[in-house]
C-alpha cells in the first residue's frame, strides 16, 4: 500500500480538499504528472483538465481544474486552481457554457497573443469535454 501524504486543493471560492492521499495525477502544462509521498520538490503551472486523487482506500476522485499552480514540497502537494469542481458536480450545460465563452474569447481577441491563449483554452476545454464523454 502506498504511503500517504498531505494534499490541498484550493480554488478562489473554497478549499475543496485537505487530506492525506496516496497519489495525485495533475494536468500540468508541460504534461500530466503523478505525485506520490516524498516526490522531489518542484512547481508547475496546470492546464484545464482532470485532476485525479487516489485516497488511502485506493478509490479515485476526479476534479475538473482550470489553470493555476501545483506546488510539490516536502510537506506534500498544494494545487491552487483558478477553478476546481468535482467531476460528479459538472453538468453538460456548465461545460457547454465554458466552451461557448472560450469561443467568444477567441472571436473577441484584439491581438495574436490573446487569440493564441484563448484558442489554447478552447482546445483544452474541448479535450475535457471529450474526456468526460469517454468516461
Amino acid at each position: 500500500m502506498a504511503e500517504l501524504f498531505q494534499f490541498e486543493l484550493v480554488s478562489p471560492e473554497r478549499q475543496l480538499l485537505s487530506e492525506q492521499v496516496a497519489e495525485v495525477v495533475v494536468p500540468g502544462t508541460e504534461g500530466e504528472f503523478g505525485v506520490l509521498k516524498n516526490h522531489s520538490p518542484f512547481m508547475s503551472t496546470i492546464k484545464p483538465g482532470i485532476l485525479k486523487v487516489r485516497n488511502g482506500g485506493g478509490s479515485w476522485d476526479e476534479y475538473f481544474v482550470r489553470g493555476g499552480f501545483a506546488d510539490v514540497a516536502s510537506g506534500g502537494l498544494t494545487v491552487l486552481a483558478e477553478q476546481a469542481v468535482p467531476v460528479k458536480e459538472i453538468s453538460k450545460e456548465q461545460l457547454d457554457q465554458a466552451i461557448k465563452n472560450a469561443e467568444e474569447d477567441v472571436a473577441d481577441a484584439k491581438d495574436d497573443d490573446t487569440k493564441q491563449k484563448a484558442e489554447m483554452t478552447l482546445s483544452q476545454l474541448k479535450d475535457v469535454a471529450n474526456a468526460l464523454k469517454a468516461a
